[in-house]
């Protein structure tokens, strides 16, 4: 079996234009622990430091750190710091790929008389409208070409993942973070996140169950070039529930299956279930964060810090 050791620093800085007397915030930046992925270490530096501090896990499992600010402040900066080994992640058995995608979109409506299994019980959560993800027939009829009568589901899905790679343009500058996902697919641009949304959209609106994936991925320096410190984001893909197996991953901006090079930090209904960081305010007037995210392989480590004592030691708790 196949594992990768990857480090992650991801930064956060907000200058505030008006002092902030009190704030609350959640943060979603600790890794999930998965069977394929385990989270070797994690720390999370926060300036100034916060008056209150707790973690509990939201109702997806997902690991929330909850910060209180109740003195004033003109700046908040937050390090994600953290260790995550990778293995290889499990494939639909050739019975599970085999399974008509009418039967999987069957097995999951609603009738009275019916008893749902504890797993399909969990994956109708994601069968529905959610914040950001619309139903509508114009998705499922964009779907369409993928989701022919009979097709096993597991080869619908990665068609599906094909086609929006094929008919989408990543343009980072084509929409923002609550851009409405009707724009996002009329214009046939956006990033991670509004592919993401529009193949959830697509998935539901013919009855399918499909979830938001949040986390990072490896990027790949241009060849010659050394890896650039901060130029990395977080990334979004996409999971479709495949009875007898689970969740397929599939990411519709590269048009691959996650394995090796996505590292999980959670999931929910689509973004604003995931979203790394939020808060209310008061005061603070305009400010926008300053984000940076660092990918970076095991063995590349020490060429791009150092031997990284010194670095990890602004970690420390």
């Amino acid at each position: 079996m196949t594992f990768v050791r990857y480090h992650v620093r991801h930064e956060t800085l907000y200058h505030y234009d008006q002092v902030v007397g009190e704030s609350h915030h959640l943060l979603r930046l600790t890794p999930r622990a998965l069977p394929w992925q385990r989270n070797l270490e994690h720390h999370l530096a926060i300036s100034p430091d916060p008056s209150a501090r707790r973690s509990f896990l939201d109702c997806f499992g997902n690991r929330i750190t909850k910060i209180h600010f109740t003195g004033d402040h003109d700046y908040l900066e937050i390090i994600s710091e953290l260790w995550v080994e990778l293995r290889d992640r499990p494939k639909p058995s050739a019975t599970a790929a085999k399974v008509p995608w009418e039967s999987v979109r069957d097995s999951l409506r609603y009738r009275a008389d019916r008893t749902f299994s504890p797993e399909h019980l969990e994956a109708t959560a994601f069968r529905f409208v959610s914040t950001n993800v619309p139903i509508d027939s114009q998705y499922a009829a964009y779907a369409r070409e993928a989701f022919l009568p009979g097709r096993p589901l597991v080869e619908a899905a990665d068609a599906l993942m094909r086609m929006i790679h094929r008919d989408f343009r990543f343009d980072a500058t084509a929409t923002e973070t609550f851009t409405p996902v009707e724009q996002a697919f009329k214009a046939r641009r956006g990033v991670c996140q509004d592919f993401s949304h529009i193949m959830i959209a697509c998935l539901r609106s013919v009855g399918l169950a499909a979830r938001y994936m949040s986390g990072y991925i490896l990027t790949h320096p241009p060849e010659g070039k050394e890896r650039l410190v901060g130029a990395d984001a977080t990334h979004a893909w996409v999971a479709v529930f495949v009875p007898d197996f689970g969740w397929l991953e599939l990411d519709p901006t590269n048009a691959l299956r996650p394995d090796l090079e996505h590292i999980t930090l959670g999931w929910g209904r689509d973004f604003s279930d995931i979203t790394p960081m939020r808060g209310v305010l008061l005061g603070g007037g305009d400010h926008e964060p300053e984000i940076a995210v660092t990918v970076v392989p095991e063995e590349e480590f020490a060429s791009l810090y150092g031997d990284g004592e010194t670095y990890l030691e602004e970690l420390s708790p």
